[in-house]
């Protein structure tokens, strides 16, 4: 069975969020956001570790404030960094030898479903590199910078990248080593990949898989999670399992 690393970047400044808390710490239905994130992976056999990435600025009342989940999901803390890429290569220090490969998942995207978890994972220890992703259905615009459309894109082949993102360890490492390198428009980790010469697939996420920027994001996800069946964990995933509500 291979054996993967999951990191959870959360060391952003959310400053889209408007929030006295930045949208990871947020309560989504009863939960912090990057709990139903983060407990998604740490019931997985295939699972060796778990890290989520916070700002310096952050720890110590991440700390207090989670010190029981952190023990009790076995999360490793990694600081963050300046950017988002300095904060990953942070938490890829920190990855056990035995990982084989490492996924990438935003700590703002809490609709994940374990079946989207299982098929990229599948086509990640297939392939080298696969992340979630579903086709572009609105028509595209292109615009100038006073609004004014300057054309129509054609949206054949066009897909919106999501998270998890998963790679080869020795993948992402490299990539990492060499990112200066690799350009400075980069926004994504399997763009990096790209750069390094490797073949990435694609494979059919959800449109309920949504990233929280706004304050509007996490209304709909909250529907979305209100929507679906909830089935107990294999496992406990809280410290106090009669006060964790499902």
């Amino acid at each position: 069975m291979p054996r993967f690393a999951v990191i959870l970047p959360a060391a952003g400044k959310s400053s889209r969020f408007r929030d006295r808390e930045k949208k990871p710490f947020v309560n989504l239905d009863g939960r912090a956001v990057w709990m139903r994130c983060a407990e998604l992976f740490v019931t997985r056999d295939d699972v060796c570790q778990c890290l989520i990435v916070i700002a310096p600025e952050d720890q110590e009342t991440f700390r207090r404030r989670y010190q029981a989940n952190l023990a009790f999901m076995n999360v490793q803390i990694a600081d963050g960094g300046k950017e988002r890429f300095d904060s990953v290569a942070n938490a890829l220090a920190k990855v056990k030898e035995e990982a084989e490969f490492i996924a990438i998942h935003d700590a703002a995207r809490p609709c994940l479903t374990a079946e989207l978890i299982e098929s990229v994972f599948a086509s990640a220890a297939k392939t080298g590199a696969a992340l979630l992703a579903v086709p572009v259905t609105d028509t595209i615009k292109r615009a100038d910078d006073k609004g004014r459309v300057q054309e129509t894109v054609s949206r054949q082949g066009l897909w919106l990248a999501q998270t998890p993102q998963v790679f080869r360890r020795d993948w992402l490492v490299e990539a990492y080593a060499k990112r200066a390198q690799l350009g400075r428009d980069i926004t994504d980790d399997a763009q990096l990949i790209e750069a390094l010469g490797h073949p990435v697939h694609l494979v059919p996420g959800s449109t309920t898989n949504i990233k929280i920027t706004t304050r509007e994001d996490l209304t709909l996800a909250e529907a979305v999670l209100k929507a679906r069946p909830k089935p107990k964990a294999p496992r406990p995933i809280h410290p106090f399992e009669d006060e964790y509500k499902w």
